[in-house]
């Protein structure tokens, strides 16, 4: 019963189970369920993604390397980036050469424009073998431009990697010493070696093909390519879009919803609405092209991008934050290329709106500098102006002046950088209407320098001809007929004029029985009157004894012989030595020649009795010297930086004003140089003085080559055409020249270097054979490095000995082959040496001077048949051979870190080697080319390449200016405006205005003298000093009309005054006020001096960088750049090694001996 009242409790509780259960069993709720994981059954994305994301995430894994190589690429530019700022200077505007190259320090980007190459590195790794294979083609080829190395390791890449055609070691190795001369055995293994560790080469090129340089597989990150053919393609049809599967199925209605809901549109230049317009739903439009996508500089304010970035990223913050970094990429310097600049800001925007992405950087000039220019004050708006001018975007100012213009003629934003109303009346403009502008002074300056090709048509005289050869094309053209005459009679006209008609004291200045009929012509002129002078004659024509007619001239005005003695027997007696002569020479192997010259005439050993000084970079002067001297010979630039300290006011060098009583310029063609712009500067100085002045009269003589436009070089010399201007052409000229232009139209550069020496072999064996020249005839071969020398050298010895013709070298006489054999054991030279016997000779500075005068005299008995050397001999020394051959015509110019085309005036002296008067009735000159140069040395050497003005040249007019001012000359704009009236830039300007860029505002029968056009140069360069500290430019004002009320004034720095005595740029002033502080220490000073702007161009070479590195480790002063890091870090190390006395690996002295 009681059973059945108390029941069996209920313990299930306490079974194991649920004990276990509530113990052991954990909370699944948050773990995915089982049939959510992945089985690999495909899933539909409908819903889930847009068409347009597809493929948006994809990231590719650079290497590890890529963050510390983008850093030290940073740290190496951080020097010239801040030099090269728009504050600063331009950068787009840098000369190239025929290649396009620019001032590379790596041999890699140097040649990532040539063409036919079958290797391009693909990988850090094999890059870093290849750089040491162009490092032993530069050794094994000596100093060849960076496009014959790199094509050199191309072809010998080519023959080690090419197994098809089964070639032995041996047959490999003498493949490449078809073109690269001989290779020892152990240089043939270190190449085999090298071409091993390569293993990204494919034979073809097929896998590196339409790879860049710059494309390195491993190093790209992300890659966004924006195909415009598609895109292009693409606006043919009626509109395309593109939609998902899932849209596909739906209407059309909602297809074109969902496809155009989220799509910005980019009103295009002219609608009302200039931003980019999200969330509407417009009607359907076609792709937008790449003209929609231009943006005008109208549209853009300060704050534009900003406005574009809110649309997609509406937080003001992030969008504010964004907008500051997308300017800074496209403005930074260090991404120079389009692809770095679209990388860095796909990662800005998380790799997404493309579209904006596009815009920006197809309108990325028109952006960066509309945002600079709205943002910028009105003092900071000038600078602006002369940046966005310097950087090639004048353009924009244009445009945005031009429909200014258009739309208001009254507008307010007509001003140039301090507010100055600029000229807008439509009506015809008057020289006195307006106030100075800033202009684009690198617009207005020739990219080719001194290679300028003015001329477009090259007329050569009768009976030239061109023949047509495999890989090379030459042209001939014939020797005139000389007028050259050195005796006496023929007419009245043609009277020679004897050294007997000179007064007795003055006959001891020469040699000869007579003048020549060049001399003779000026005689009358430069003798017996005070006439300024220009002859143009050839080399050789007698020039330097014109000069000598003009220094007695000056000598008898202070010949005082003593009373009743007999003119016909008293020598020169001097009343007064207290008179200079300056004689200006361009190079100073020819100063030390006319020193040399002087001083065996007119020198203290003769009857005058003269001191003759030398003043050069080599050779200074003291004040007392300079005071005691009476002929001073000297370069532009030490007599530039001698009347720059104005004389007695300024100390320059003891040197009174008014004794300086004439100035004899040699070879003033070279206004043609990148250093005629400190001619300029002195014959303006010196002509402006003289009217102004008038105790300071100066006699001008100028000395030149034959040249078209000799009335522009007349009217800068003031020279009375019909007194003092005499041309002479190629007539008169010694010994007549027959010209081969040889034009080697091979493309691949190592072929073309082996098709050089080839025609120079072919060449000196015409030459050599009798049949051919009519007898043996020696000939001169210019090469432009050291090493090339021997290199040339031994190539003509190899090649005549494997075909036999080493015969032809070496004079046939015993005698001769025992003198050169006798002579070769005590050369010093072991090339040379070896040489010798084969009766081929070289000759450079680098030599000892034993060996050099040993080569002299054994090439004047005529020994040598052949002589290989550089411009030293055509320089230094007067040498002279029937045939003269340039081979190449490129030439490394240290001062630009890069490879240039020779000057006209080196090859005009080369060639002046051609032919022995005495010997010869004409003399050959042979230049070696590449075809595109063909015309421009015809017509420089046919006297049909007119000589221009660089003064405009990296702004070369603006350090000018300043030594104007500092030494007084220059006070206001006026007076500016007027001094570069007597220049020869103001000259041409008048006589071509379309080659120096003067529009056609300028050219208003108002102002014929383009006195508009002279403010705006000034205005401009005046402003570019101000920018410096160098002046303080006081600007003019200018009245509510627009025109100016005042003439501006120039008042001098203490920095002014450096930069002009020391011969400082502007730009380097720039850059140390800007970087020294007063608490810098060694190592900082030494950065700064290092990235002044004369060593911007300073590369470090591939074949440099090992030594560099044992350098830097053992100079005193720690340097924080690295080998790699550009040329600051050499610039430091090679200053520091010098004070230091470090001696260079390989070097017999050091730095300091």
């Amino acid at each position: 019963m009681s059973s059945t009242n108390n029941p069996k409790p209920d313990l299930s509780q306490y079974n194991y189970g649920a004990i276990s259960s509530l113990v052991l069993t954990a909370d699944r709720s948050a773990l995915p369920r089982r049939d959510k994981e992945p089985d690999g059954a495909p899933t539909s994305l409908a819903g889930r993604i847009e068409v347009r994301d597809m493929g948006s995430r994809v990231v590719r894994e650079g290497p590890g390397d890529v963050g510390k190589r983008k850093k030290r690429d940073e740290r190496g530019k951080e020097g010239g980036g801040k030099k090269k700022k728009e504050e600063t200077k331009g950068a787009g505007t840098g000369t190239s050469t025929a290649f396009g190259f620019s001032g590379y320090t790596d041999i890699l980007d140097a040649t990532h424009q040539v063409s036919g190459l079958t290797y391009r590195p693909k990988t850090l790794e094999t890059q870093q073998v290849y750089e040491l294979l162009l490092s032993e083609m530069h050794a094994i080829l000596g100093g060849q431009a960076q496009d014959i190395v790199r094509t050199a390791a191309d072809a010998v890449l080519e023959i080690l990697k090419d197994s098809s055609r089964g070639l032995k070691d041996l047959d490999k190795k003498r493949e490449m010493e078809e073109f690269l001369g001989a290779v020892g055995e152990e240089r043939y293994g270190v190449l085999v070696g090298l071409g091993r560790k390569i293993t990204d080469y494919y034979v073809g090129g097929e896998e590196g093909e339409g790879k860049g340089e710059g494309e390195i597989d491993d190093e790209v990150g992300v890659a966004v390519v924006f195909d415009d053919e598609e895109e292009e393609s693409e606006d043919d049809g009626e509109g395309f879009e593109v939609r998902d599967d899932e849209e596909d199925e739906e209407s059309s209605s909602s297809s074109s919803s969902s496809s155009e809901d989220e799509r910005p549109r980019v009103a295009i230049e002219g609608d009302d609405d200039e931003e980019i317009v999200v969330g509407e739903k417009p009607k359907k439009q076609p792709t937008k092209s790449k003209k929609d996508e231009v943006v005008s500089p109208h549209s853009i304010d300060a704050f534009w991008v900003q406005r574009q970035i809110s649309q997609v990223y509406p937080d003001p913050h992030t969008s504010s934050t964004k907008a500051s970094s997308v300017l800074s990429i496209l403005s930074s310097t260090t991404t120079s290329t389009l692809r770095d600049a679209e990388n860095q800001l796909m990662d800005v925007f998380e790799y997404s709106h493309f579209d904006l992405v596009r815009k920006l950087l197809r309108n990325r000039d028109v952006v960066v500098w509309c945002t600079k220019l709205m943002r910028s004050s009105r003092e900071e708006r000038g600078d602006v102006e002369v940046a966005m001018r310097e950087r090639g975007v004048g353009w924009i100012l244009r445009e945005l002046d031009g429909e200014r213009k258009v739309a208001d003629t009254n507008t307010t934003n007509d001003v140039d950088e301090e507010g100055e109303k600029m000229d807008v009346d439509a009506g015809p403009v008057t020289a006195t209407l307006r106030a100075p502008k800033t202009i684009d002074l690198n617009a207005m300056a020739f990219s080719q320098g001194s290679h300028l090709m003015s001329n477009k048509k090259c007329v050569l005289p009768e009976g030239s001809f061109k023949r047509a050869r495999k890989g090379w094309e030459e042209i001939h053209v014939p020797p005139v007929k000389s007028r050259y005459s050195t005796t006496v009679g023929g007419g009245s006209s043609d009277e020679l004029v004897p050294i007997s008609a000179l007064p007795f004291w003055a006959r001891a200045a020469f040699t000869v029985p007579n003048l020549n009929r060049v001399q003779s012509k000026l005689f009358p002129v430069a003798f017996g009157t005070d006439e300024p002078i220009l002859l143009c004659a050839p080399t050789g024509a007698g020039k330097t004894n014109v000069a000598l007619l003009t220094i007695l001239s000056e000598l008898s005005k202070h010949h005082s012989p003593p009373p009743h003695s007999d003119p016909s027997t008293t020598p020169f007696t001097p009343s007064s030595t207290d008179f200079k002569i300056i004689y200006i020479a361009p190079m100073k192997a020819l100063v030390q020649e006319m020193v040399g010259n002087f001083r065996s005439r007119l020198g203290p050993s003769t009857p005058f009795n003269l001191t003759v000084g030398e003043l050069t970079g080599d050779s200074q002067m003291t004040k007392d010297q300079m005071r005691e001297t009476q002929i001073i010979v000297t370069t532009p630039e030490k007599w530039d930086v001698v009347t720059r300290k104005g004389g007695s006011a300024g100390g320059g060098g003891g040197i009174t004003e008014g004794v300086v009583k004439v100035i004899i310029i040699d070879e003033i063609h070279l206004l043609h140089d990148e250093r005629g712009p400190v001619l300029e500067s002195i014959v303006a100085r010196t002509v402006r003085k003289m009217e102004s002045q008038s105790n300071a009269s100066v006699r001008l003589i100028g000395l030149s080559a034959t040249l078209p436009n000799y009335q522009d070089v007349a009217a800068f010399l003031r020279v009375d055409p019909s007194i003092g201007l005499f041309y002479f052409d190629a007539t008169f000229r010694p010994c007549a020249l027959h010209q081969q232009f040889i034009g080697v139209t091979e493309k691949k550069a190592i072929k073309r270097y082996t098709l050089m020496n080839e025609i120079t072999y072919e060449k000196i064996l015409d030459q050599l054979d009798p049949s051919t020249s009519g007898g043996r005839n020696q000939s001169l071969v210019f090469v432009h490095s050291r090493k090339e020398t021997s290199k040339t050298a031994a190539y003509l010895r190899d090649t005549a000995l494997s075909k036999d013709t080493i015969t032809s070298f070496v004079n046939p006489s015993s005698a001769v082959r025992e003198i050169l054999t006798t002579e070769s054991q005590s050369i010093q030279n072991p090339f040379l040496r070896d040489l010798l016997p084969f009766g081929i000779g070289i000759h450079h500075a680098g030599m000892s001077g034993t060996d050099r005068a040993t080569v002299e005299d054994l090439f004047s008995d005529g020994s040598l048949s052949v002589l290989v050397c550089t411009a030293t001999l055509a320089w230094g020394v007067n040498l002279p051979a029937h045939a003269v051959i340039i081979k190449g015509t490129e030439v490394y110019d240290p001062s630009k870190g890069r490879w240039t085309e020779l000057s006209g005036q080196d090859v005009l002296q080369m060639l002046g080697r051609a032919g022995r008067p005495q010997f010869d009735t004409y003399g050959e000159g042979i230049i070696i080319t590449k075809g595109e140069e063909l015309q421009y040395y015809l017509s420089l050497l046919n006297a049909q390449l007119p000589i221009e003005s660089q003064l405009l040249g990296s702004t070369k007019i603006v350090d000018a200016l300043n030594a104007e001012i500092v030494l007084g000359n220059i006070r206001t704009l006026s007076d500016a405006v007027d001094w570069l009236s007597y220049t020869y830039l103001y000259i041409r300007m008048l006589a071509s205005p379309s080659l120096y860029g003067v529009s056609t505002d300028y050219l208003l029968p108002s102002d014929p003298t383009l006195l508009l056009k002279r403010s705006d140069i000034i205005h401009t360069a005046a402003s570019l000093l101000d920018r410096a500290g160098l002046v303080k430019y006081t600007r003019p004002s200018s009245s509510p009309s627009g025109s100016s009320s005042g003439s501006g004034s120039f008042l001098p720095t203490d920095l002014g005054r450096i930069a002009s005595h020391y011969y400082i740029s502007h730009n380097s002033m720039l850059t140390y006020t800007r970087l020294l502080r007063p608490t810098h220490r060694s190592l900082e000073l030494l950065r700064v001096f290092a990235a002044s702007e004369e060593f911007r161009d300073i590369p470090v070479r591939q074949e440099e960088k090992i030594e560099l590195g044992k350098l830097l480790e053992r100079v005193p002063i720690p340097v924080k750049e690295g080998v790699e890091e550009g040329g600051a870090a050499k610039v430091n190390v090679l200053v520091q090694a010098w004070v230091s006395g470090l001696k260079l690996e390989g070097e017999l002295y050091p730095f300091h001996t």
